[in-house]
């Protein structure tokens, strides 16, 4: 019985190439932060309000991201040994929980004004709009490529995305009140808001929670996988087939493989291409057995693997770098 592990360093994707954009962000939204809300309070918008309040968690999402990388770069330790990489996943938790909050208030204020809809200042709100989606279509440029990688910088991205539709709705709504005098516009954009935000909320949140309790990456197709394992020369079956994911990108497999009779090293090899080029895994571990273990000697089995290791000359423990 061989027992062979191999892992790509590759999957490091809290870069200081993140950091360095999610700052820049930070600082524009920040800055354009304070004046969306001083400007809601002078124009008496609730759009506003209801942007300036997604700019808010923005700035938060931003700011976490931030500290997600500082700390997910810590060093794994003993009790660790994966090291802190996902707290990026509960830094998007909890930044899709703040979206939620957010949206649900706005729902709950624009109901309070449907029935008593104050004097808006439209001119005002469409200029403080106009300018706060400059910034955010700034801010989207800067972290969009970097939010294909990271679960991470992805929540903050969707934060930036959902207030520069927020801001357009201001625009839309201050334009129709400037040209109408139909101040109840401005309550309908704050409520449609939120409706836009709510669903992709829902998405982050799905795929936080699914990656907190070890689910199986969206991205990986578990029963071409296992098909494709059972296709390997020699392979008779498998199981013990768990794949789950630290972070974003960061995807392990553990598989037990019923091989008598076979070159242990090519398997192994065989096996690494697949699944590091066709699946994504980017650190394994293969059990290769003769004959086929009873479930409840897993785990000693896996205990006695570094003994057994040393009688086997095809026991190979490799890094893909």
């Amino acid at each position: 019985m061989g027992n062979h592990a191999g892992h790509d360093h590759s999957h490091a994707i809290v870069t200081e190439g993140n950091a360095k954009k999610l700052t820049f962000a930070l600082v524009l939204t920040t800055t354009f932060l304070v004046i969306e809300v001083i400007a809601g309070f002078m124009t008496q918008s609730l759009a506003l309000l209801s942007d300036a309040a997604h700019m808010f968690t923005d700035a938060a999402a931003l700011a976490i991201a931030l500290v997600a990388i500082k700390i997910g770069k810590l060093p794994a330790d003993d009790k660790r040994t994966f090291g802190y990489q996902r707290f990026e996943i509960l830094a998007a938790l909890f930044n899709a929980m703040m979206l939620f909050v957010v949206a649900i208030y706005i729902l709950y204020e624009a109901y309070q004004r449907f029935s008593h809809p104050p004097e808006i200042q439209s001119l005002g709100m469409m200029i403080v709009a106009v300018i706060g989606l400059i910034i955010n279509l700034i801010s989207m440029k800067i972290l969009f490529s970097s939010s294909q990688e990271s679960l991470n910088v992805k929540g903050a991205y969707l934060e930036v995305l959902s207030d520069a539709v927020g801001s357009v709705g201001v625009i839309i709504g201050a334009t129709v009140i400037y040209f109408t005098g139909w101040m109840w516009v401005d309550t309908v954009i704050a409520v449609l808001i939120g409706f836009w935000v709510l669903p992709r909320t829902w998405v982050l949140l799905k795929q936080s929670i699914n990656i907190l309790l070890e689910g199986v990456p969206e991205e990986i197709d578990i029963e071409k996988l296992r098909n494709d394992l059972l296709a390997l020369k020699g392979v008779e079956s498998i199981h013990q087939l768990k794949v789950w994911a630290i972070t974003s990108k960061n995807v392990h497999l553990t598989v037990h493989l019923l091989a008598p009779q076979v070159d242990r090293n090519q398997l192994y090899q065989d096996a690494m291409e697949i699944l590091s080029h066709q699946h994504g895994i980017t650190e394994m571990t293969l059990q290769i057995e003769d004959d086929e273990c009873a479930p409840h000697l897993h785990s000693e089995q896996s205990v006695n693997d570094d003994h057994e290791s040393h009688e086997h000359s095809n026991s190979v423990k490799q890094h893909q770098h």
